[in-house]
């Protein structure tokens, strides 16, 4: 398998990104798995959100130009490395983990402002990869203030 083949398939995480409904979900709920399974501390969970970021963006890159579709719904690498941006710094607890896996989504899915604007201006991977980092960061600060009102 060449490397820009197997760039795509990291895209997609493999047949992942071609469920036959929300591929985006399922990207998210594997990160959500993920996470779950391995509780990364702060520590690691910047790197894992760092390298796949940069990973990211060249595997979406590559498989955009493989599906012929600017970024495909099948590309879901995305989803993961918005979703660690989503619980950096939050205890990884069940009830935050699927708090941020629930918000992120939403976010994912209406993209409020800035996050259209950059997803129509942002073209290549890191278009495809920006948006959902946004998203990321929009529910982490959504996460962080409502538990620093809970106390």
């Amino acid at each position: 398998m060449s490397g820009k083949r197997i760039l795509a398939h990291i895209a997609t995480l493999g047949p992942l990104g071609f469920a036959p409904v929300a591929p985006g979900t399922a990207g998210s709920l594997f990160a959500w798995l993920l996470c779950l399974v391995l509780r990364p501390q702060i520590w690691l969970l910047l790197i894992m959100a760092f390298s796949i970021f940069i990973l990211g963006i060249y595997a979406a890159g590559e498989a955009e130009r493989r599906l012929g579709e600017k970024d495909s719904s099948h590309i879901i690498i995305d989803e993961v490395a918005g979703y660690m941006v989503a619980i950096i710094f939050l205890s990884p607890t069940i009830l935050n983990l699927t708090a941020a896996l629930i918000i992120f989504r939403l976010f994912d899915i209406l993209k409020p402002p800035p996050i259209r604007y950059f997803e129509q201006r942002i073209s290549g991977g890191v278009g495809v990869m920006f948006d959902d980092v946004l998203a990321g960061v929009y529910t982490n600060l959504v996460l962080q203030v409502f538990i620093l009102i809970r106390g």
